[in-house]
């Protein structure tokens, strides 16, 4: 299945909106297309030829969505569709005027206003430095500056989760708990709905590491992959958990979004 995202900004809502709708169904061959600055007619004629070339190809079917804040455009941009037989759907301007008639206001119709520079821009910006910076135990001199520390072994996902919530703007922290090496004092000393441990069923473990080596070419069985020394990571880690009285969470098969959602559950309880 083939869709067009058209919009007049950088397309990220209209992506996010169909991704979330496409996501209940078992597509096997689903490509999303975004295609950014849409802001006349020469562009949405353009986007649609480009559509018919593509879905002519390995798609059987497919859709062309849009976020056009101009009626004049949402207006071509459907008759267009029509005028080819391409489904063709309007994903913004029912709610822009649903909105205007409630409110008895008219729209802005500026294109990217969702997209501009403020503050809430300045703090993910600052959210996602602050992850590079405190990543994997790199410096412990900013735990205490931490929405959230996420404390794990090797493979539990903690750096991209610090990543997804400074995304949305919160300040992760991740230390990786290893048995040789000795455990940042802080933690022990933070609030703990602070502090999330991550853990994970031992086989998916095994089955991530040892594709982990295999990606980087080494195939033979390694201490990072040998099953007895990840039932000790483990333990390891589930004792230093117990010590700091943290929230654990197990990731096994569970998606990024899942997990956030979880933890950011976890941080409301310590405000």
């Amino acid at each position: 299945m083939l869709i067009y995202v058209l919009s007049d900004s950088i397309g990220e809502t209209g992506t996010k909106l169909v991704q979330a709708a496409t996501s209940q169904f078992a597509i096997e061959d689903l490509e999303i297309r975004r295609l950014p600055f849409v802001r006349d007619q020469y562009a949405v004629d353009q986007a649609f030829d480009e559509y018919l070339k593509d879905i002519s190809g390995k798609h059987q079917n497919g859709m062309i969505v849009f976020t056009l804040v101009s009626p004049d455009l949402r207006s071509y941009t459907m008759n267009k569709g029509r005028s080819l037989d391409i489904v063709t759907m309007d994903i913004l301007g029912p709610y822009v005027e649903q909105i205007s008639r409630m409110l008895k206001l008219d729209p802005r119709l500026k294109p990217g206003l969702t997209h501009r520079i403020d503050k809430a821009y300045h703090k993910r910006v600052e959210a996602i430095e602050f992850a590079i910076k405190y990543d994997d135990g790199k410096d412990n001199s900013g735990l205490k500056e931490a929405d959230v520390v996420l404390i794990g072994i090797s493979r539990t996902s903690k750096t991209p989760l610090c990543m997804y919530l400074a995304y949305q703007a919160i300040r992760a922290a991740n230390i990786p708990l290893v048995p040789e090496t000795p455990v940042p004092s802080e933690l022990f000393s933070m609030p703990r709905f602070k502090v999330v441990g991550l853990t994970i069923q031992p086989d998916v473990l095994h089955t991530i590491r040892v594709n982990r080596l295999k990606e980087m070419g080494i195939y033979a069985e390694t201490n990072y992959t040998n099953m007895e020394r990840i039932l000790n990571e483990l333990d390891y880690a589930q004792e230093i958990m117990k010590k700091i009285g943290c929230p654990i969470i197990d990731i096994s098969n569970k998606a990024m979004e899942e997990t956030a959602g979880k933890i950011m559950q976890i941080m409301q309880r310590s405000v």
